[in-house]
């Protein structure tokens, strides 16, 4: 079993960025596939990026492709994303995910293991 934590939330312009972090404990980080999800007020949890264990392979929504970037650092057992020309419509509690699946990784349902959020807000 694996503890997540996110870290890096804030408020910030439209245009700038924000590099959230997410913190495991318990677990090797390295065990779980990783995602990183956000959800609006009123609105489903959607997915935005994932990695794979080794950091070889990511996938991203097409909203926030090219501009976000997920990484991750297994000896720090953490996960990144970094977020660059933030829209208001990236506003939204950010979440980072686990899986041990090795199949399909990009619904909420394929993630076993949550953390609580954090809250990103992008004026215009």
């Amino acid at each position: 079993q694996v503890q997540l934590v996110e870290y890096g939330g804030g408020v910030v312009q439209a245009g700038g960025s924000l590099r959230l972090s997410c913190a495991a404990s318990g677990r090797t980080v390295s065990s779980y596939a990783m995602g990183w999800f956000r959800q609006a007020p009123g609105k489903e949890r959607e997915f935005v990026a994932r990695i794979t264990r080794s950091g070889g392979s990511t996938y991203y929504a097409d909203s926030v492709k090219g501009r976000f970037t997920i990484s991750r650092d297994n000896a720090k057992n953490t996960v990144y994303l970094q977020m660059n020309s933030l829209k208001p419509e990236d506003t939204a509690v950010y979440l980072c995910a686990a899986t041990v699946s090795y199949r399909v990784q990009l619904r909420v349902e394929d993630y076993d293991y949550w953390g609580q959020g954090t809250q990103v807000t992008v004026s215009s």
